[in-house]
């Protein structure tokens, strides 16, 4: 009897979890208030290079973000309702739980419930509003030469950020950052994954182009600028980013 009371009651707790995620995803992109996207540093690889470039960082650093979003906004007829405000949490001196590389959906399941525990477990976001929270890692580029895909979990409005420590990078990563920030509001990848390039016609930014290659922007979701059939760049900056017309619909926009 007591262990079909204790049953009973985690899964209220469990229902009770799953109905705040889902009350917190659909609030996120009703677009009603300013949604606050917090921005939390943790040093990648423990390494020296890492360590003084995250002290070198303010909330100026991520405001093209902010400058993004509401440009884009624009473009949809959202400007008056559709902002967003970065705010800064400071550094995490812990990792967050590594995603598993070709995982079943039960291990990405696991993960994903880890990553949200932690997140909760290392942060104190004030307010009882949807906020998402951006946990970025930072990889001295002398060492790694190429990073581990970072992930945006929409259950939860987490993402797990992987760039380089390098203010030369610093544009290129704020491309990246807010890639992972839509997968958090819902938006889907809209590239191909086995040659990264983008997807026609959602992954360009402007599929009506003529002639249709090379492209002048690139879909944010898709990551790269399509210059041929079989080319692509990455943007190098926000700058040369568009919103194309299923993610605005994604994230409630259209």
């Amino acid at each position: 009897m007591f262990k079909a009371f204790r049953v009973f009651i985690l899964l209220l707790i469990l229902a009770g979890v799953a109905l705040g995620a889902w009350r917190a995803k659909t609030r996120s992109v009703e677009w009603k208030h300013t949604l606050p996207v917090n921005i939390y540093l943790v040093n990648g690889d423990g390494g020296q290079v890492a360590a003084e470039y995250l002290r070198s960082l303010t909330v100026e650093n991520f405001k093209p973000i902010e400058t993004f979003m509401r440009d884009e906004a624009v473009r949809y007829g959202r400007a008056s309702n559709a902002s967003i405000d970065i705010r800064l949490g400071g550094q995490i001196a812990t990792q967050p739980p590594v995603p598993p590389r070709n995982g079943s959906s039960l291990e990405v399941t696991v993960w994903s419930l880890k990553m949200r525990w932690w997140a909760w477990r290392n942060t104190d976001t004030a307010g009882s509003s949807p906020q998402v929270k951006l946990f970025l890692l930072y990889f001295d580029p002398a060492q790694s030469k190429r990073l581990a895909h970072s992930t945006g979990l929409q259950k939860g409005l987490i993402g797990r950020v992987n760039i380089f420590a390098a203010s030369s990078m610093s544009r290129q990563n704020n491309v990246i950052i807010a890639h992972e920030f839509l997968h958090t509001l819902g938006a889907t990848d809209k590239y191909d994954p086995a040659s990264n390039l983008p997807l026609f016609p959602d992954g360009y930014a402007n599929p009506d182009l003529v002639p249709l290659l090379p492209q002048r922007f690139a879909e944010i979701m898709a990551g790269r600028m399509p210059l041929s059939k079989n080319e692509a760049e990455t943007p190098a900056s926000l700058d040369d980013a568009l919103i194309g017309s299923k993610t605005a619909q994604e994230i409630n926009w259209l």
